[in-house]
Parts: structure tokens; C-alpha cells; sequence
């Protein structure tokens, strides 16, 4: 997929390399060279240890926890600006620090805008994410940001199963849209899991919005952090008379012990995507993880081709 008179340049930082490796293969491309160590305190040491002067080159570095990872972007952009590339798209799997997108009480950071700060400043030209938590984050960058979505995917695969009657769930309102992307594309209906918070220590109260009686549910959202929306979401679905609860969640944090809650929960499938990588986590077997490279490769191949990204929804 490369131009010979115009290569594609992919560089990865050590967060998810293995993603970025999938990435450059599917575009034919050898991963750009990046020797990336730590000084004897425990900074980050970098070079770009080959020749970028007047390239286009793309960034593959998702932003999640340790903030190192965040860092590493950063400073793998402020090099390649330094080492003169004619110009540099932050290709961010998982955008971290998404959560506080908006002050919901007094005296709040509104993070999310603090790291889109942050990254156009380092010498980003464009920004490349994957199903942001909130679609108005690529409000907060003054550059050209994306926002793709694995949705697609998911309904793909989904389709494959040839589901009777499924019904899309989305666990809480700031997922209504997304839930609802997905439905149409499987040609299903949706309901909705509406979640209140009392107080920051109290039980939220929880109900249901939308048939499920007999049904096979999907629970789309955009990651899973803790799970504990979604497993009484699933709980509460299965105590309404669904047929079987299948989860479909693009990042795969699993904070804490989350990963083997949901070993032992009653979710009949757990689909995800490789938009994060763990050393050494292995998935239990109800896991499916599917790889978001080729949607990222033909993503990098448009804007590099100066061809429309949006057509990628469409597939």
C-alpha cells in the first residue's frame, strides 16, 4: 500500500508495539527505527535513529496508564519535529486521560483538553484515535483529529453469528449514540441501562429502558475499566428474561481484579480489541479479541493519500 515516491514512515512507541507492528506489515512498511531506553534515573532517553527529513510519518502510541506512556509520545514527537519531518500524525489507540472531559463538580482539571494541549504543542500535525470516550474531544484539538470507531468491526463479527433478534444496550446515556451506530449496522434494536449516582460513596440506582425478554444482548461501549456497570447490566438483562448477554467494548483496561470478575460472570462472549497491550495478560477462553491494525493501516493509508477517512465507517 506504500508510495514509492511518498513512503509512509511508522514509528512506535513501547506502549503497544505489537499493534504498531501489524499495522506497518499490513501497509507493507518496515517499522521506523526508535531507540527508546531510560536514563540511570528512570527518565526516558530517545533518538530516531534513521533519516526523516521531509517525511510524513505516523506515531502509533496509545496514552494509557503509566502516565510514561503519555510522556513517550511526547517526547518521540518533539524528536521527529526536531529531526525536520515535514509532519507527524499521533496515531493513539487508547486516549488516555479522556474521562474528565468536562467539570462535573468545582475545581475539577478538564484533563482531556489538558493532554490535546499537550500533544499539539509537542509538534503533532493531526491526530489518529480509535473510539474516543467522548465524541467531543476532537472539539478540544486545534489541528485535525479522527475519531474511529471498532463499532464496524464489532458489527461485522457480530453479523457473522446470525442472531435471531438481538437488541444493542448501551450501559449508561453517554453511550446512547455509539449503541446506536451498532444497532443499525446489525439491524437490531436498542435499549438503554440508565445508572444515577447518589453521592460519590453511595449505590446507584439502576434501571432498564427497552425490551429483552428472549433476546440475545449486546453491550457496546468504549472500554471497560472496573466492569461494574456493565456486569449489572448483564445481571439485571438476564433477570428480565434475556436469552444470553454478549459484551463488545473496544479498550481493555481491566482495572484491579475486573478481568476475573468477568471470567466468572454470566456474559456468554467477551469481545474486545487489541487498542491496549498488557505483557503477559492472557484473556480467559469467553474472550475474542479482534485487531484493530487494518482499520488503523487504512486510516493512515487515506490521510496520507490525501483520501477520505470517513469512508472507512462505511465498510
Amino acid at each position: 500500500m506504500e508510495s514509492e515516491h511518498n513512503p509512509i514512515k511508522i514509528f512506535s512507541g513501547s506502549a503497544n508495539k505489537p499493534l504498531a507492528e501489524k499495522v506497518a506489515a499490513f501497509l507493507g512498511v518496515p517499522l521506523g527505527q526508535a531507540e527508546i531506553s531510560r536514563f540511570p534515573d528512570g527518565e526516558i532517553k530517545l533518538r530516531i535513529a534513521e533519516n526523516v527529513r521531509g517525511l510524513n510519518v505516523y506515531v502509533v502510541q496509545p496514552t494509557n496508564a503509566p502516565a510514561e506512556n503519555l510522556m513517550e509520545l511526547l517526547i518521540l514527537i518533539d524528536a521527529l519535529k526536531r529531526a525536520s519531518a515535514n509532519s507527524i500524525t499521533a496515531v493513539i489507540p487508547f486516549f488516555g486521560y479522556a474521562r474528565q472531559d468536562r467539570k462535573l463538580r468545582s475545581r475539577e482539571p478538564i484533563s482531556a483538553k489538558l493532554v490535546a494541549n499537550l500533544i499539539t504543542v509537542a509538534g503533532a500535525d493531526r491526530v489518529v484515535a480509535v473510539d474516543l470516550h467522548a465524541a467531543q474531544i476532537q472539539g478540544f484539538f486545534d489541528i485535525p483529529a479522527d475519531n474511529l470507531t471498532a463499532m464496524v468491526q464489532f458489527a461485522q463479527y457480530i453479523e457473522q453469528k446470525g442472531l435471531e433478534d438481538p437488541v444493542v444496550l448501551s450501559p449508561d446515556v453517554g453511550g446512547v449514540a455509539r449503541a446506536s451506530t451498532f444497532s443499525q449496522r446489525i439491524h437490531a434494536s436498542q435499549a438503554l441501562f440508565v445508572k444515577k449516582r447518589l453521592s460519590p460513596d453511595a449505590v446507584e440506582i439502576q434501571s432498564l429502558i427497552g425490551d429483552v425478554k428472549g433476546r440475545d444482548v449486546i453491550i457496546a461501549d468504549d472500554a471497560i475499566h472496573t466492569g461494574n456497570t456493565m456486569l449489572n447490566a448483564c445481571n439485571r438483562v438476564l433477570e428480565e428474561g434475556a436469552r444470553s448477554v454478549i459484551a463488545c467494548a473496544t479498550h481493555a483496561v481491566f482495572a484491579g481484579d475486573s478481568l476475573s470478575l468477568f471470567a466468572r460472570s454470566k456474559f456468554s462472549e467477551v469481545i474486545v480489541t487489541d487498542t491496549l497491550y498488557m505483557a503477559g495478560r492472557e484473556f480467559p477462553a469467553m474472550f475474542t479479541v479482534l485487531s484493530v491494525s487494518e482499520l488503523i493501516a487504512k486510516a493512515i493509508y487515506s490521510i496520507h493519500n490525501h483520501s477520505s477517512v470517513s469512508a472507512l465507517f462505511q465498510a
